[in-house]
């Protein structure tokens, strides 16, 4: 059986992660192993959305707002924050001092084989033109991975109708739209994304937003 696609988001704007209104996460796969510690205590948890300022952790029930807590990332960081919130069997943790995104991308994608190397899902707000039949319409990008994208916007096509896809910068293979949620639509592309594409749109997608 093939492992389960992870689903963890890696959001790149420098901002908490939280609040999230897009659908639960592990809905559609699985989320990324971590290790938290409190006390010196290491304790296991999931990585469920993660920023330069924070991250939000599946597994840390029974925590309190407040506490002082770490989490070892694949990079070897292991950065300091606090507990900022607790619901639902998650924790939502404050950095103390920021984390380098890139670097937690890149490490990722390392860490996978050769051969089976796959983008995992990052957070990016840019526009994106969509185009089903006689229809155009645009929308805002909300996250993308290899294998697909979420959309936000009006007039958004219909479940099961198939997608052209233009991002400026990114060559995007066309889509079928698997889910709609009022104005959110996630889109499940025809051929994998790769991450050797991804990755320098990612960076001058960053480099803009930094000169801005």
């Amino acid at each position: 059986m093939a492992e389960a696609q992870s689903v963890t988001t890696f959001v790149m704007s420098a901002r908490l992660p939280w609040p999230d209104d897009a659908p639960p996460a592990d809905a559609f796969g699985a989320l990324d192993p971590v290790d938290f510690f409190i006390k010196g205590e290491r304790r296991p948890g999931a990585i469920r959305r993660i920023s330069p300022l924070g991250t939000t952790i599946r597994g840390a029930a029974a925590r309190s707002p407040g506490e002082e807590v770490s989490i070892e990332l694949e990079t070897g960081q292991r950065p300091a924050g606090t507990i900022d919130w607790v619901a639902g069997g998650e924790a939502g943790i404050r950095f103390k001092q920021p984390i380098d995104m890139l670097a937690l991308l890149t490490r990722k994608l390392v860490a996978q084989p050769g051969e089976r190397r796959t983008m995992p899902r990052v957070e990016l707000r840019c526009r994106v033109g969509l185009k089903w039949g006689a229809n155009l319409t645009t929308a805002t990008l909300r996250n993308i991975s290899a294998r697909g994208l979420q959309v936000e916007g009006e007039d958004l096509p219909a479940r099961d109708s198939f997608v052209s896809l233009f991002i400026d910068g990114l060559i995007v293979p066309a889509g079928e739209v698997v889910w709609r949620k009022g104005n959110l639509a996630g889109i499940e592309l025809m051929e994998e994304l790769s991450w050797s594409s991804i990755m320098p749109w990612i960076r001058e997608v960053g480099r803009k937003a930094a000169e801005q």
